[in-house]
């Protein structure tokens, strides 16, 4: 069985002529340009630990097939803000799964992108759990509720954004969760 033991978060932004190596450059940056990586959808494993990313590095070897749930844009337009985010929500009782989701697109700020990509995860815990809440209300009232039902006992996200690059260059931004087995 593989389940992931710990996992750690990363970003990057990169710029470059070609929108590959834009893309190459965004995970030199976030210091993941060295695995394979393989995306998979957003549940995190009961049990897993939350590392840093150098602890997390130090656990894997160059080639290594690295299992992660990615959020990524990429924009050639000069002046345009592009963001990814990646959300974490954990249950408050340790064997059970958590969520994770991704987010990206154009104009948030980091915050902005990263506090919703959070939110999208804890509704996702939420719904699982059985906790009642008002979809309508804006998160930090949301927060609260999860809070209180004592059901979910942290969220966190990470986020990454950028302005595109002038010089008819490409941008690229990424967030990512990544699994350690």
């Amino acid at each position: 069985m593989m389940v992931p033991r710990c996992m750690f978060f990363t970003k990057g932004v990169g710029t470059h002529k070609e929108k590959l190596a834009s893309f190459e450059e965004a995970l030199r940056d976030a210091k993941i340009a060295h695995f394979n990586l393989v995306s998979v959808s957003s549940i995190f494993p009961p049990h897993c630990e939350i590392v840093t990313i150098e602890e997390g590095l130090s656990l894997l070897h160059p080639g290594e097939i690295t299992f992660c749930v990615m959020a990524r844009e990429d924009t050639m337009e000069p002046g345009r803000r592009v963001f990814s985010s990646v959300g974490l929500a954990i249950p408050a009782e340790s064997g059970r799964y958590g969520y994770l989701s991704e987010h990206h697109g154009f104009g948030q700020t980091e915050l902005e992108a990263g506090e919703y990509a959070e939110d999208l995860a804890a509704e996702m815990l939420a719904t699982t759990l059985g906790i009642e809440f008002d979809s309508d209300k804006d998160y930090d009232e949301r927060r609260e509720v999860y809070k209180m039902s004592g059901k979910i006992v942290e969220s966190q996200h990470i986020s990454q954004a950028a302005l595109g690059a002038e010089g008819n260059l490409w941008t690229t931004v990424l967030a990512a969760a990544i699994f350690v087995l």
